[in-house]
């Protein structure tokens, strides 16, 4: 008789540890824009990796079609941090008055970002997307919006340029002839690259964001009031997993399981497409440049000033 009340006193024991485990982690909510892609699976693998539960985190993520949605997301207060979001919307909406703020930059550079046509196409370069013809971006104020409408500027273009959602759709859309010129990032899209289903016509760095800071991450003023502690957090996490991303080899498996490829292909996107510094969160890059951008670009009617910029960006520090 004694025996079954030891097994319950353990499982009850195990269980009260269990709940108390659960208990001491604070709850993060996390959209992200684009699910798979490499720069923007660092919640996905921090948590997956044990990072975040370290910090006393769970994240309960969401993905999105674009950063366009990402932002509103954060700003009707769904969840409590944006991943990915293109710094034009984010510029935007905070010239507008909604309290966005950004907490560390997603990734510097646009050479992730690719922009294609059917292998069969007769446009051969971005100058020949002309009138009549359709240019895809994700959702509006995404960095993918942004490249575009600096494609049009710098090239003088006629093209229509349409929001498309995530690259898998996009890719759909082009090849039914919905839409002329697609957007894609890895690992979406290198395999038709490489068997020449598709051809690459340019990249983000093709245009004003190269050697810039194109997306962010993002809460509102509201959630660093009420949650400051929890968001220091979230960012110390977050640098940690980057480090861990590029120093251990378990977090390309675990990528590559996530995003449904090989590890080769994994290691591949890692190392062409994302040195370690690009999604560092820690520095923003060509601010000075990119204000005067935003204006040229018409998502500001005018540069946002250094102590509008000083209460815009709020990186927690090291």
């Amino acid at each position: 008789m004694r025996q079954p009340r030891v097994f319950r006193f353990l499982a009850a024991a195990v269980l009260c540890a269990a709940a108390s485990d659960v208990w001491a982690q604070e709850t993060l909510k996390v959209a992200v824009g684009q699910r798979t892609l490499w720069d923007t699976s660092v919640s996905e693998l921090g948590q997956r990796g044990g990072i975040f539960k370290k910090h006393g985190l769970a994240l309960d993520i969401l993905y999105t079609q674009g950063s366009g949605e990402t932002q509103q997301a954060v700003i009707a207060g769904s969840v409590d941090i944006g991943v990915g979001v293109g710094v034009m919307g984010v510029l935007s909406a905070y010239s507008k008055g909604a309290p966005v703020r950004i907490i560390g930059t997603e990734v510097n550079g646009a050479g992730d970002l690719f922009w294609y046509v059917k292998g069969a196409s007769p446009i051969r370069s971005l100058k020949e997307v002309g009138e009549g013809k359709t240019i895809a971006y994700s959702t509006n104020g995404s960095s993918t919006h942004g490249i575009v409408t600096a494609f049009i500027k710098q090239y003088d273009l006629k093209a229509k340029p349409i929001a498309t959602g995530g690259p898998p759709a996009t890719l759909t859309q082009v090849m039914s002839d919905q839409i002329d010129v697609g957007w894609s990032a890895p690992p979406i899209g290198l395999d038709l690259l490489d068997q020449g289903r598709i051809r690459l016509l340019g990249t983000g760095n093709d245009t004003l964001f190269k050697d810039q800071t194109v997306r962010l991450l993002i809460a509102t003023l509201p959630t660093l009031q009420s949650r400051k502690a929890a968001v220091d957090k979230y960012i110390q996490a977050y640098r940690d997993t980057v480090d861990w991303m590029y120093a251990d080899p378990a977090a390309l498996k675990i990528y590559a399981e996530f995003a449904g490829i090989s590890e080769a292909m994994a290691k591949r996107i890692r190392d062409q497409f994302f040195p370690k510094d690009a999604i560092e969160p820690d520095t923003i890059k060509g601010f000075d440049v990119i204000v005067k951008d935003a204006v040229a670009l018409k998502f500001t009617t005018s540069e946002l000033t250094k102590a509008q910029l000083a209460d815009l960006i709020r990186i927690p520090p090291r």
